[in-house]
């Protein structure tokens, strides 16, 4: 360790904040910045909406409870968008998939069993559409082809033919969203 602290020291620089979900953050949906607003309200649910033309998440609940809310509508977002695109390319692949979970991982955005179920990161709901979709295309890809080998990327572009554009977004920018709701 102590050789290399430099080293940890400039990584630890360039992480990316933990941003918690709380009144007055701006948290992206499907890569739109939406600003949380406190609703007030003790009961209801999140909701989408606009404030003076701009994204906003209507938030109800205690303070204590705004980030579980907030979390909770985020999960079912993200599995009503992947469900939808896992089911597209795996038709476009002739696959099925035994089941589709949501996890919080801090460093993966999908995994895929041997079993045939696959798992995704919740916070994909974060990123643009076109990044979702690239991990559901490359997930249900495993479901053929349990590694990472030409044949196995030739699926991934076969479902999703500008693959590269999501895996690059993710590149970039994937260590952002995994910093997100951290805190809470």
């Amino acid at each position: 360790l102590n050789r290399q602290a430099a080293w940890l020291v400039a990584r630890l620089e360039r992480a990316a904040p933990a941003i918690s979900f709380a009144d007055g953050a701006v948290v992206p949906v499907r890569g739109v910045g939406h600003l949380i607003v406190a609703t007030g309200k003790v009961r209801g649910h999140v909701e989408a909406g606009e404030e003076e033309g701009a994204p906003v998440l209507f938030v109800p609940g205690g303070a204590e409870h705004q980030s579980r809310r907030l979390m909770d509508w985020l999960k079912a977002e993200a599995l009503r968008d992947i469900e939808v695109r896992v089911a597209i390319h795996a038709a476009t692949l002739g696959v099925k998939a035994k089941a589709i979970r949501l996890r919080s991982q801090s460093t993966r955005w999908g995994s895929c069993s041997s079993e045939g179920r696959l798992n995704f990161n919740w916070r994909l709901i974060l990123a643009p559409p076109h990044v979702l979709d690239y991990v559901a295309a490359h997930e249900v890809a495993h479901l053929a082809e349990m590694n990472h080998s030409p044949a196995f990327w030739r699926l991934v572009e076969k479902a999703l033919p500008d693959m590269a554009r999501g895996r690059a977004w993710l590149k970039a920018h994937g260590s952002e969203l995994l910093a997100m709701g951290q805190e809470d």
